[in-house]
């Protein structure tokens, strides 16, 4: 009689690798496609070494940049000195606003010194910028794109992207999510008692963004005020022993100054970072859904977002606003992925 080998070992094997090519599948799908909008400005810089140091979960598909924290010209040149300390030069910068929509400009050069970035000296980068213009870009690339499915970390003043949607409103089907770092509401502002200086710097483009309705996921100062550096956590970035790791000690170091003497804090904010840190770990924040009113009036609330975070009001919820963070948790990702870089 012969001998009958069961088949159940090759069934679950069968699954099994099965299994694991839908595994695969599901996490490729889940990588992030994504553009990076900022305004270098030395948290944009530690901003975009953490975001090219994770290419596993984020495409980068381009930078773009606006005028904010400095001069266009020089946000421009500290995104392709961020692309080059990262070693990712693959990766296109364009050039975008020069001003904002309406208002006069600001900068933040007492924050982020006259370069934009202190700590580190500063160089021209070997590769320059594309030729198109970032806006251009923006529409171009997301009406190419399928419906809902390019993410915008949004770093600086959303002129860019207020911009493209007011010249192609079709472009909003394109967006899977914009992540802004930006607004303030329980702890007040940074650059006015109620504003914060990315809000202010151009509010009437925020106002754009925020009626165009693209899903929008804010990352205000009510976060990034509690995810501090301290002398361990600095020390563990100082600890990595790369070029990375002296890079963003050596700005940390110099940029967390001003904030904890003017706030008495224990430690320094990295604002922009942590929209990075939230597209990475979404779980190390919490938040909830609010109706965003951004103000757009000339006067002492120029430029304040009011998010109705108890739904007093009773309106359309338009965006996710963002309360807490791990702190611990950022820190710890932050310097696990600056340990990928040279």
């Amino acid at each position: 009689m012969p001998r009958f080998t069961p088949r159940l070992p090759q069934v679950i094997r069968s699954v099994l690798f099965l299994s694991a090519i839908t595994l695969s599948s599901a996490q490729a799908a889940e990588k992030i496609d994504l553009i990076i909008d900022t305004d270098p400005g030395a948290d944009d810089v530690v901003a975009l070494l953490l975001a090219l140091a994770s290419p596993e979960q984020l495409n980068v598909r381009a930078i773009t940049t606006v005028a904010g924290n400095v001069r266009l010209d020089k946000t421009s040149r500290n995104a392709r000195l961020a692309r080059e300390w990262a070693g990712r030069e693959e990766i296109p910068v364009y050039a975008g606003a020069p001003r904002p929509l309406v208002r006069s400009p600001i900068y933040a050069e007492n924050i982020h010194g006259q370069e934009g970035i202190t700590g580190v000296p500063v160089h021209e980068p070997a590769k320059g910028l594309e030729p198109k213009n970032a806006v251009n870009y923006l529409i171009e690339t997301l009406t190419a794109a399928k419906p809902g499915s390019v993410t915008i970390a949004m770093l600086g003043p959303q002129t860019n992207l207020a911009l493209a949607l007011t010249q192609a409103p079709g472009i909003a089907k394109g967006i899977k999510e914009v992540v802004v770092m930006g607004g303030a509401h329980f702890n007040g502002g940074n650059i006015t008692p109620v504003a914060e200086f990315n809000l202010y710097a151009d509010p009437h483009a925020a106002d754009v963004v925020l009626k165009s309705g693209v899903k929008l996921t804010y990352i205000p100062l009510d976060v990034t005020h509690k995810i501090l550096t301290s002398e361990a956590r600095l020390k563990q970035i100082a600890s990595l022993g790369n070029t990375a790791g002296k890079l963003v000690g050596g700005i940390l170091n110099e940029y967390v100054k001003g904030d904890m003497e003017h706030y008495g804090l224990p430690g320094g904010p990295v604002h922009d970072a942590s929209v990075i840190a939230y597209l990475l770990e979404p779980g190390l924040f919490t938040g909830r859904e609010v109706n965003l009113v951004i103000d757009t009036r000339e006067g002492p609330t120029f430029g304040q977002t009011i998010a109705d975070w108890y739904n007093t009001l009773d309106q359309p919820k338009n965006a996710f606003w963002v309360e807490n963070g791990n702190a611990q948790g950022f820190f710890d990702l932050l310097t696990a992925r600056l340990g990928r870089l040279k």
